[in-house]
């Protein structure tokens, strides 16, 4: 049992997968599924460079590159096969590089795509066909970004795709329903090591921070704790919904004009 903010949550009895579950914010969501007494999967294309820290004993580890339909059904089935049910799919997987949207080429665009959406898509179809197989149902939780909900310079595939994300979360919840949720986290900005290294150096930081109206960006605890709620028996009666994790959104730009 884990205890946040007073609430407690447990998943002593529940078997979750985690996509990109190796490092990152994936990581953090498996630690506080452990934690929190799950039976833990994690998948990647590998266990990853050296500079990941091995996984606990305790974890299984799947290798599978999403994008690849057979691959992403074949790992949901390896999963059950360990465990003998899954109750909870996370789809963390995902991400992208810059590019200029006028020069992207075909192959980078099909790629991103690939993984923001149809991977995710992937995981769900065949993590359903087991959920609704068993007595218990389950719960699908996607990763999504605010990228999806506004214009994103150079992130125009990735934001295309997590919108397509946000769409099938919608009618996947409607259609799998009432055995199966599935709901998604609009997530923000969030602090890892990446996105130190992208706003370069503190000052700048600072100044990115200011931009949030809860005055600083998500760390991946918050992901965590929306994940924990999403796939508990205390969201049992959400299905088809998009958790806004932004801490207040983007401050319009007519705003700061006004100021000037």
């Amino acid at each position: 049992m884990l205890r946040v903010a007073g609430v407690s949550f447990d998943f002593s009895d529940q078997v979750v997968l985690i996509t990109g579950g190796t490092k990152g914010v994936g990581r953090v969501l498996a630690e506080r599924f452990a934690a929190a007494g799950a039976a833990v999967i994690v998948c990647a294309r590998s266990t990853g460079r050296g500079d990941v820290e091995p996984l606990p004993d305790t974890w299984t580890f799947i290798a599978a590159d999403l994008r690849d339909c057979e691959q992403a059904w074949g790992m949901v089935d390896a999963a059950v096969a360990v465990h003998g049910r899954l109750n909870v799919v996370v789809n963390n997987a995902g991400g992208s590089p810059p590019a200029d949207t006028s020069t992207a080429t075909p192959r980078f665009t099909e790629r991103i795509v690939a993984l923001n959406l149809l991977a995710p898509i992937y995981v769900s179809q065949r993590a359903n066909h087991h959920m609704q197989l068993g007595g218990g149902g389950g719960s699908i939780v996607n990763i999504g970004s605010v990228t999806a909900t506004r214009p994103s310079p150079t992130s125009a595939a990735y934001g295309a795709a997590k919108a397509g994300l946000a769409n099938f979360t919608m009618t996947a919840g409607q259609e799998w329903a009432p055995k199966v949720r599935v709901n998604a986290i609009t997530a923000g900005p969030i602090l890892t090591e990446l996105a130190m290294q992208h706003y370069g150096d503190a000052e700048q930081f600072a100044r990115v921070q200011r931009t949030v109206p809860m005055g600083r960006l998500a760390s991946p605890d918050d992901v965590a704790d929306t994940c924990l709620y999403l796939a508990s028996p205390a969201a049992a009666f959400v299905t088809g919904a998009n958790v806004l994790l932004h801490g207040g959104g983007d401050r319009p730009a007519f705003l700061d004009a006004l100021d000037g």
